[in-house]
């Protein structure tokens, strides 16, 4: 029983002694300022001047009565624990997002809005 105890304390040490954790977040993030969507008003503001208030868009998709200007910022945080001969990994990615409508006039008709990415977190996946 002794010798038993002593291999699994060796294993265990051996184990824990050639291990690493990582923890990382990805770094390609910019907020959306709020200020600069209270600024847009349907029915008002053109497609130029959403593309001056937030640059350009990261998506536009063409709709049968125009088109849909796609914004979107990320974050990602990555956990990672290595372990002598297993590793186990967490990536969790979240997303902000801002569509905006856009007649074939060239102006806002509505616009949506997702912010997720303050929801992102370092876990462990068990």
């Amino acid at each position: 029983m002794r010798r038993g105890c002593l291999i699994i304390s060796i294993l265990l040490l051996l184990l824990c002694g050639n291990s690493c954790a990582v923890i990382g977040r990805g770094q390609n993030f910019r907020p959306f300022d709020d200020k600069t969507l209270e600024q847009v008003q349907q029915g008002k503001t053109t497609a130029s001047e959403v593309t001056k208030l937030f640059g350009a868009p990261s998506q536009i998709v063409k709709l049968s009565n125009g088109n849909a200007y796609v914004y979107e910022r990320s974050v990602d945080k990555v956990t990672g624990l290595w372990l002598l001969i297993i590793t186990f990994g967490n990536f969790d990615t979240q997303y902000d997002r801002i569509v905006f409508f856009i007649n074939k006039d060239d102006v806002v008709t509505h616009y949506g809005s997702s912010f997720k990415t303050g929801t992102a977190s370092y876990a462990m996946p068990f």
